[in-house]
């Protein structure tokens, strides 16, 4: 009987030592889920960001976002040289208005109008000025121009529509550029900035080839290469001045004009 008795106490002692490692590691395994609930909860909630002043976005910077150099990212500041408005946008002429004449004051102190050109067949009506690089890199391929199409009965006739505040934009500065570059053409200011809105002028330079009654047959830049003459691969006012010799219209007749906002 008393072996009966030590054999019951010997199972009942090892059951009880099996319930409590059953208990204990079920007691782990639930702190082990808690633990990676937790963990997940908090990456969820942002709490482990490797970088949290920019959150979790993905790609580079936003526009005008620096870099981590300091370089600025995407487009410059002042925007891109090439207009990107519609010709409707803008709010001037269109291929196929008449112009308006104008008398403007010419660098030589006289004043002229498109009237008071002779034996004109059409005007290549120039916007520039004097300090934009486009219109710099464009003055010599402008006399050029002039020398060859002002003989037969298309003169260039360049105009200044920038604010004469700024002095390098003034008459008398225009009057030293048009001597220092040996301009062969009338060389306008536009004064009160008064002209440019009418035609829908928006970057220097700026062409718009009218014919003899004044039509608008080409708006836009002179050739296809700015920065490079030796390059060009079209000559768009040539082009187009040929098509009109032809009693043709130019194809094209608008091209995106190139070059620093009018101010």
């Amino acid at each position: 009987m008393k072996k009966i008795s030590i054999l019951i106490a010997i199972i009942c002692l090892s059951a009880g030592i099996l319930t409590s490692c059953k208990s204990d590691k079920n007691k782990k395994k639930e702190e082990t889920t808690e633990h990676h609930k937790d963990e997940k909860g908090r990456h969820l909630h942002g709490e482990n960001k490797e970088h949290p002043e920019h959150g979790d976005r993905k790609g580079p910077p936003p526009h005008g976002e620096k870099g981590q150099h300091g370089e600025r990212k995407g487009p410059p500041r002042g925007g891109l040289p090439e207009e990107t408005r519609t010709l409707e946008e803008i709010g001037g002429y269109l291929i196929g208005d008449t112009a308006e004449d104008f008398l403007l004051k010419n660098v030589d102190g006289s004043m002229v109008s498109l009237a008071s050109i002779k034996n004109a067949k059409g005007y290549i009506v120039t916007f520039t000025c004097n300090e934009c690089p486009f219109s710099k890199l464009y003055e010599d391929r402008l006399i050029a121009l002039n020398n060859t199409y002002a003989t037969k009965g298309y003169p260039v006739v360049a105009i200044n529509s920038n604010n004469p505040s700024n002095e390098k934009e003034g008459y008398e500065a225009m009057q030293t550029r048009a001597k220092e570059k040996g301009f062969t053409f009338p060389y306008l200011v536009d004064e009160g900035q008064k002209l440019y809105p009418k035609y829908g002028a928006v970057r220097t330079p700026h062409i718009f080839l009218l014919d003899k009654d004044l039509t608008v047959q080409y708006i836009g830049t002179i050739d296809d290469n700015a920065k490079s003459p030796e390059n060009v691969k079209t000559k768009y006012v040539e082009d187009a001045i040929a098509a009109l010799e032809k009693g043709e219209k130019p194809n094209p007749s608008t091209t995106k004009a190139i070059g620093c906002p009018i101010k």
